[in-house]
């Protein structure tokens, strides 16, 4: 019997699902087992799993399924494995307990597997190698598409329109002319008719060279197959069939799958069935590619009725009683360093265990009562589950309910009750939210583990960006972002001071001389204030009408203050004001005083 058990490799993964093959014992004393792996679905890949979707599919509507949950659903996914020809060796001591997995079958309830601990099934099989998935070939074929349609009987008048090529052939009469006893003379005849045949034939005789072997082969079914179709073919008239055994050219020689088959293809035989077991397409694909899976098949059934088959099978029995049948594995006691608490320790600030906010709540159940909590995700989500989830956890691999840090997609109705306001926002973010989320709320949540960053530019790259709007073509830029901006040309242009055409280049000369006279001023770095609305529209019939009224903040228009009263005030980096000019050009803010 196959023993399934559960492996911990890893104190906050979850158990791998193992069969072990045989137990063997190291030269340190240690035990190792030897094991088949299976794979639960969070081990492969995104494409494997919508076709294991699929598959599941297919299945509920061809075994008529009983309707589910969508908890029940999300639950069933932990119970599904893939099973593997991929073998490894693990100790024994990491055994934490047995479990059970079955073939999944069209008779099977999938809603009765979630109502018994520690059982799984499986329906594919996984290649780690080729990521593939397959259906295992050792399906049960249950149900009524595999039974035979019997059509109904024709009647006495009724003509019959069926293709007779493609119907079965009538091999034998069982309502014959002939007795029992004639029957076996005749077998008789045929069997002696076999051996002399054999006798004749040269590669038959270097085979068999005994006349007791030659026999043997002589008496088989191939032989006795022969006979009864003669005597089907020539109606049961004895005579004939004798003259059809033994024709002019001499009798005939009737060889089956053990003749034909020479020692050295015997070998690769036994040694593919030592590698694959009953695997008979792999058998013939890796070690007999010449040969049918017919042939194939046909000798492995013939030789499972020779000697060579009875003293490999005790040779298997001998090895399997010298090598070690069970083992002790004690009890695993030691704590999980996934604890935040150990039972009996004193918990940290306001009753919550240390490091963790009060009123955190099992990220799976959502309940804020446990005996003992486990870390669970990333360590800065500060993520719990309780003792009954994190050994669901460990176990099947997943939450009970689907939660957004499992990447799971869950309905509304499915969300979890209303959290406590004493939460963070990040934290009601990665527990408030419904488990199955869109990809939006799970941007929102990974927005925290995000930097900030600023890009402040140079004083003379601004005053360009504002100055030289003929060069830089703003809206030109927007629409084509992968081209390039020469910004050299455009820096060199603010320097020189020209290039500034259109209406109004006169006052846009003076107010860059200004600014640049203004920043060489300056020794501290400046910092631009963002305007706080968004500057009022350009209107482009006005470019050369001054600006009515006080400036801002009460001071005069910048196109009416002359450079020597600006220098006459000893200027200061916090001396600029927040000005605009009269031109039809965004916008130059500068510190006020």
């Amino acid at each position: 019997a196959a023993y399934y058990v559960y492996f911990e490799n890893s104190s906050s993964n979850p158990y791998l699902i193992r069969r072990i093959e045989e137990l063997n014992k190291t030269a340190n004393g240690n035990v190792e087992a030897k094991v088949v792996c299976l794979f639960r679905r969070r081990d492969i890949s995104g494409n494997l799993n919508t076709l294991a979707d699929s598959n599941a599919r297919d299945f509920e509507e061809e075994s008529k399924q009983p309707s589910v949950s969508e908890q029940q659903k999300h639950q069933l996914k932990h119970r599904e494995l893939f099973l593997s020809r991929q073998f490894e060796s693990l100790p024994a001591t990491h055994i934490r307990g047995k479990c059970n997995v079955t073939l999944l079958n069209e008779t099977d309830v999938l809603a009765g597997y979630l109502e018994k601990e520690d059982c799984f099934f499986y329906s594919l099989v996984f290649d780690p190698v080729q990521k593939t998935l397959l259906a295992d070939q050792g399906e049960i074929r249950v149900g009524s598409k595999f039974q035979a349609e019997i059509p109904d009987k024709l009647a006495e008048i009724e003509l019959d329109t069926r293709i007779q090529d493609k119907l079965e052939t009538k091999v034998w009469d069982p309502d014959n002319q002939l007795k029992d006893p004639q029957i076996d003379q005749f077998l008789v005849v045929a069997r002696a008719v076999g051996t002399f045949a054999r006798a004749l034939d040269c590669s038959s005789s270097i085979r068999q060279p005994s006349l007791h072997m030659s026999a043997a082969a002589a008496s088989r079914d191939i032989t006795l197959f022969h006979a009864m179709d003669t005597l089907q073919k020539n109606e049961y008239d004895l005579a004939r069939s004798m003259s059809t055994l033994v024709p002019q050219g001499g009798p005939v020689l009737c060889r089956d799958e053990m003749e034909e088959w020479s020692a050295s293809e015997a070998m690769l035989f036994e040694e593919a069935l030592e590698k694959y077991g009953k695997d008979f397409n792999d058998i013939r694909q890796d070690f007999l590619p010449w040969k049918s899976l017919a042939s194939v098949v046909q000798f492995y059934y013939m030789w499972k009725t020779t000697d060579r088959y009875i003293q490999q099978k005790r040779l298997k029995a001998a090895e399997a009683d010298s090598k070690l049948k069970q083992v002790y594995i004690p009890t695993y006691t030691k704590p999980n360093p996934n604890q935040i608490m150990a039972p009996g320790s004193k918990p940290g600030m306001n009753g919550a265990p240390a490091g963790f906010q009060k009123g955190l709540s099992c990220e799976s159940c959502h309940t804020a009562q446990s005996p003992q909590w486990y870390a669970w995700g990333p360590p800065n989500m500060q993520c719990r589950l309780c003792a009954s989830c994190w050994i669901y956890w460990k176990k099947y691999g997943g939450l009970k309910t689907p939660t957004q840090l499992e990447g799971a997609a869950r309905a509304d109705h499915l969300s979890p009750p209303s959290l406590p306001p004493s939460l963070p926002p990040s934290r009601r973010c990665a527990q408030g939210l419904s488990p199955f989320t869109r990809n939006e709320g799970r941007a929102k949540l990974l927005a925290k583990n995000r930097q900030t960053f600023i890009l402040q530019t140079t004083k003379l790259t601004r005053i360009a960006r504002r100055v030289c709007m003929d060069i830089l073509q703003p809206r030109r830029a927007a629409r084509r972002p992968y081209a390039s901006i020469n910004a050299n040309a455009v820096k060199a242009e603010c320097k020189g001071g020209g290039g500034v055409c259109g209406s109004g280049g006169v006052r846009r000369t003076l107010v860059l001389k200004q600014v640049l006279f203004l920043s060489a001023a300056i020794t501290a770095p400046l910092k631009l204030k963002a305007p706080r609305g968004l500057p009022p529209p350009i209107n482009r019939n006005q470019t050369s009408q001054p600006r009515g009224g006080p400036g801002l903040l009460g001071k005069r228009p910048f196109d009416n203050v002359s450079i020597s009263q600006i220098t006459a005030r000893h200027l200061s980096p916090s001396s600029l004001l927040a000005t605009r000019t009269t031109t039809s050009r965004p916008l130059l803010y500068c510190r006020a005083i």
